[in-house]
């Protein structure tokens, strides 16, 4: 008996992988380059889409920079990561290969022969919530 593992399950858990992961996100893919084919893109997608600007895809629909390669019983990724400013690069980027590596082992069965990360960008720290001292209003 055979079984066949989808590519988006294969996603679907690199994905929730990264997501559990302080400190980082997937890339959003890169916007089209101005140019004649990049104007017919951003037109279109500004027509169909509505109230985003051009060149604008929702949050929901945006590429990542997430590759996966499977061979057989193999799986390469290629993983595009933005890390928070002020964070350690290299052992947010060594966690997340590590990660990677053992829950979609665990969870498929499949050799992860390589986990390639790219930091592919910095965000700024998301601000928490000012809580005013205790006894005042």
């Amino acid at each position: 008996m055979e079984l066949e593992i989808s590519k988006n399950v294969l996603t679907d858990i690199a994905t929730s992988t990264l997501e559990r992961i302080q400190g980082l996100s997937i890339a959003a893919a890169a916007a089209p380059r101005p140019g004649k084919l990049g104007e017919a893109i951003s037109d279109s997608l500004s027509d169909s889409l509505g109230s985003l600007g051009a060149g604008e895809l929702p949050t929901s629909r945006r590429p990542r920079a997430l590759k996966i390669t499977r061979e057989g019983q193999q799986v390469s990724l290629d993983v595009g990561l933005t890390i928070e400013y002020g964070k350690n690069l290299h052992a947010l980027a060594q966690q997340a290969q590590r990660a990677l590596q053992e829950n979609i082992e665990l969870m498929t069965g499949l050799k992860v022969k390589a986990v390639n990360v790219t930091v592919q960008g910095l965000s700024l720290p998301t601000p928490s919530p000012v809580q005013p001292p205790a006894g005042q209003p």
